[in-house]
C-alpha cells in the first residue's frame, strides 16, 4: 500500500492527464475562460484531489465513497473533452488520446475500489 497519496498509480496517472488538460485548454477561445476552460480544469483537478482525499481517510467506507466521487469527476472531464472536440477546440487525436487515457484511469479507480472493498 502506498504511504503517500502521490505514490498511488491512479494519482500519478491523474496528475499526468491534468498536465495534458492544461496544455490543450490554453488553445480554447478567450470567451471560454470562465466556462469550459475553467470547468475542464476544475474537474481534472478534482480527480486527483479526491484520490488524495481518499488516501487520507481512515475508514475504508469513507475512502471508497470519495473514490466514487473521483470516478465521477473523471466522467465529467471526459464530457468536457467531448464538448471541446465538438467545438473544434481540440483535435480528434487529442480527444481520442485523452478520452482513452481517462477511461483507463476510471478503470484503475474502480480496481482500487475493489481492492479496498475486500479489506473492508
Amino acid at each position: 500500500m502506498a504511504k503517500a497519496f502521490y505514490e498511488l498509480h491512479i494519482w500519478q496517472k491523474g496528475f499526468e492527464l491534468l498536465q495534458e488538460v492544461y496544455k490543450v485548454s490554453v488553445k480554447f477561445p478567450v470567451e471560454e475562460k470562465y466556462s469550459l476552460t475553467s470547468q475542464i480544469k476544475n474537474s481534472a483537478i478534482s480527480v486527483i484531489s479526491n484520490i488524495a482525499e481518499s488516501h487520507g481517510r481512515y475508514h475504508f467506507a469513507d475512502k471508497i465513497r470519495v473514490l466514487y466521487i473521483a470516478r465521477g469527476e473523471v466522467e465529467e472531464t471526459r464530457s468536457h473533452l467531448r464538448i471541446a472536440k465538438s467545438q473544434n477546440y481540440i483535435s480528434d487525436g487529442e480527444f481520442e488520446y485523452l478520452d482513452v487515457e481517462y477511461g483507463g484511469l476510471s478503470r484503475g479507480i474502480s480496481s482500487y475500489i475493489q481492492v479496498l472493498s475486500k479489506k473492508n
